[in-house]
């Protein structure tokens, strides 16, 4: 089985804050991925986004930053409530939205790849994940959330099962 979280780069002024709507949009991009990719608006991380999301913990060890920047690019952001009646195997969403995606594209520009590996990555080898693995995530994190925040984008995201 494969489960994919999908980041989808999008202005709030074309989006709803509606989840029937957003999982439709959601689900489109999907079927869309490559070309979306390539264009700079989409990424998706296959199974090991947790341990995405612990390589960039790591900063808390090496910042004293009480927001927690390094929460936003893989949690952060609000869930989007399933309508009443929708079928809640129906995706989960999140909205991160513009502050927050500039937020993550700075933390993501300033932190060092290196000196995140150097606090989590025995802990992150011993689980089966490699350097470069984790540096190729690191860096299509970068490169997606420096182009949302320089859009002024928000960014949507899905869990697809």
């Amino acid at each position: 089985m494969s489960i994919h979280l999908h980041f989808r780069a999008v202005a709030e002024s074309g989006i709803r804050d509606d989840h029937t709507w957003l999982a439709a949009f959601m689900s489109e991009a999907w079927d869309n991925d490559v070309a979306e990719y390539e264009a700079g608006i989409s990424y998706s991380i296959n199974k090991g986004w947790h341990a995405v999301n612990d390589l960039h913990a790591a900063a808390d060890a090496l910042c004293t930053d009480a927001d927690e920047p390094w929460n936003l690019p893989i949690y952060g952001g609000r869930p989007v409530p399933h309508s009443a009646g929708v079928d809640p195997s129906d995706p989960p969403l999140m909205l991160l939205e513009v502050p927050g995606v500039s937020q993550a594209a700075r933390f993501l520009a300033a932190v060092s790849f290196d000196a995140l590996w150097n606090v989590a990555g025995a802990r992150l080898s011993a689980v089966g994940g490699t350097r470069e693995e984790f540096l190729d995530h690191h860096r299509e994190l970068q490169k997606f959330y420096g182009q949302a925040a320089s859009a002024g984008h928000a960014v949507v995201k899905a869990v697809w099962a």
